[in-house]
C-alpha cells in the first residue's frame, strides 16, 4: 500500500482540469502537496477558487516550471530539493494536445508537446527516482492517455508522446521495483478538461465539430479512482468504461479498434 495520509506528493500541470481535481482529492486526504504549472500561472489563486480551506492536508509550495525544456524540468527538481523535502510521489500530469493531420501540423507545435507529454516526465522520473532509489521507496504516476494504446486519425503526434510514455513507465516499473519504488500509468478517455478545448487543424479544424458530450468523463470520477489506484500499487489504471473497453478491443480484436478509428474521425471529418 502506498500511504497517503502525510505523504509528500509533487503534483506537475496542478492547473489543469485534473491537476485540480488532484490537488481537492489528496488534500481530502491528507496529503501535503507541491503543485507546479507554467510560471505564468497564478497557481495560488486557483487553488484558493477550490473552496478547499479546512481540508487536513496542506499546500507546501507553488512551483513555476517550463516543462518543455529540460532546464525547466531541472529547475523544477532543483526547485523541490530547495524545499528540503523528499517527494513520496511524484505525478506527472502536465500534458499538451493537438488534433488534425500530421502534415497540418507545424512541427515546432508537436516537437513543444512531445517535450512535455514524453521528455519532461522522463527527465523528472529519471532524477527523482534516484533520490527513490537510495530511499528504497517512493511512487511515480504518469498520467498517459487510451491514446497510448490506440493512434487514431487526427492524433498522431499526441499518441506518439503517449504510446511513448506507456513504454517508459513499462520499463521503468521493471526497474525499480527490486528498490520497494512503484510505478502506476493512468490511461483515461476523453475528459471534461481545458484539453479537449485544445488547438486543432487541417480538417479537423474546418469543420470545427466537438466531441459527444457523452463520450466524455468527469474529471473528478477519474482522479477519484486514479488515487484509489496508487493507494493500492496498482500498475495499470484504465479508469473509465471506454478506456477499459477500448484497451481491451485493442488487446483481443485490433481490427475493431481500426475500423472504430476511421469511423470516428470520417464523423469528425465530415462537412
Amino acid at each position: 500500500m502506498t500511504q497517503l495520509r502525510s505523504a509528500t506528493v509533487l503534483i506537475t500541470g496542478a492547473a489543469g482540469g485534473f491537476g485540480q481535481e488532484l490537488t481537492r482529492q489528496l488534500l481530502a486526504q491528507g496529503s501535503q502537496l507541491i503543485l507546479s504549472d507554467r510560471p505564468a500561472i497564478d497557481l495560488a489563486a486557483q487553488t484558493d477558487a477550490l473552496g478547499i480551506s479546512g481540508a487536513p492536508g496542506k499546500i507546501m509550495a507553488y512551483l513555476g516550471a517550463d516543462l518543455a525544456t529540460a532546464d525547466g524540468c531541472e529547475d523544477l527538481y532543483r526547485a523541490v530539493q530547495q524545499l528540503n523535502v523528499a517527494p513520496d510521489i511524484v505525478i506527472n500530469n502536465a500534458g499538451l494536445a493537438l488534433s488534425g493531420p500530421m502534415v497540418d501540423i507545424p512541427p515546432e507545435r508537436w516537437e513543444t508537446m512531445v517535450q512535455v507529454n514524453l521528455l519532461a516526465p522522463m527527465r523528472l522520473s529519471s532524477r527523482f527516482a534516484a533520490d527513490m532509489i537510495a530511499r528504497r521507496r517512493g511512487h511515480i504516476v504518469n498520467i498517459s492517455s487510451l491514446a497510448g494504446w490506440i493512434a487514431a486519425p487526427g492524433l498522431t503526434a499526441y499518441a506518439a508522446s503517449k504510446f511513448g510514455l506507456r513504454g517508459f513507465s513499462e520499463g521503468l516499473r521493471y526497474e525499480l521495483a527490486p528498490y520497494g519504488v512503484r510505478v502506476t500509468t493512468v490511461y483515461p478517455f476523453f475528459s471534461r478538461t481545458p484539453l479537449l478545448d485544445s488547438p486543432r487543424f487541417g480538417a479537423l479544424a474546418q469543420t470545427g465539430k466537438d466531441l459527444p458530450a457523452g463520450l466524455t468523463t468527469e474529471p473528478r470520477q477519474i482522479m477519484a479512482r486514479t488515487i484509489r489506484a496508487i493507494a493500492v500499487n496498482q500498475d495499470e489504471v484504465f479508469p473509465d468504461r471506454y478506456a477499459w473497453i477500448g484497451q481491451g478491443l485493442k488487446r483481443y480484436t485490433p481490427f475493431v479498434t481500426r475500423w472504430l478509428s476511421r469511423r470516428f474521425y470520417q464523423t469528425l471529418t465530415a462537412e
